[in-house]
């Protein structure tokens, strides 16, 4: 099994090349950049200054070679799902698709300084967050474990970067 990233927004390959690294590190998977896309311009909602989240699933189709192949996308847009004000990341288990959003994990986003550590290890957790969902996982009740749902940032920032004992499980079945 294969992940693939496709970049939805210029990032520096340091930057890219840890996000990959600690995705094999959680996950065991092999991991690819496939490539880069332009952020679709009909996701824009302009009321509410954000895109929807679910118009950049259809986008990594062709990047998908094989069937079993997971496609992450990720961009620097703000994204949202029409029952939330905005999500962090997106996943479609049935096609294997995903896609995250940097915008709300990166500390300038509140007016902050920048903080690039911290935007790596957010980043990191929704990453492996969404492919838990690709791989199975549904959200879990332990706010420690990777895979509890983050409704604020600060749920992202107390989550461990890895699986509770229960997913772990889940996943080795």
């Amino acid at each position: 099994m294969r992940l693939l990233l496709l970049l939805f927004a210029a990032l520096p390959g340091p930057f890219i090349e840890e996000l990959a690294q600690g995705l094999v590190r959680e996950l065991g998977l092999k991991v690819e950049v496939a490539g880069s896309a332009k952020v679709p311009l009909e996701a824009y909602d302009p009321s509410r200054r954000q895109y929807r989240a679910e118009a950049f699933l259809p986008l990594l189709s062709p990047w998908q070679k094989e069937p079993a192949d997971m496609v992450l996308g990720i961009t620097a847009v703000d994204l949202f799902v029409p029952r939330l004000h905005f999500v962090f990341g997106l996943a479609d288990p049935g096609t294997h698709k995903a896609v995250i959003s940097l915008a709300r994990l990166d500390p300038r986003f509140y007016g902050r300084p920048p903080d690039p550590e911290l935007l790596k290890i957010r980043t990191l957790k929704e990453a492996v967050h969404e492919v838990g969902h690709l791989l199975g996982l549904p959200h879990c009740q332990n706010p420690r474990c990777i895979m509890f749902f983050s409704n604020t940032l600060g749920d992202t920032d107390r989550k461990g970067p890895g699986f509770c004992p229960a997913c772990r499980g889940k996943l080795t079945r």
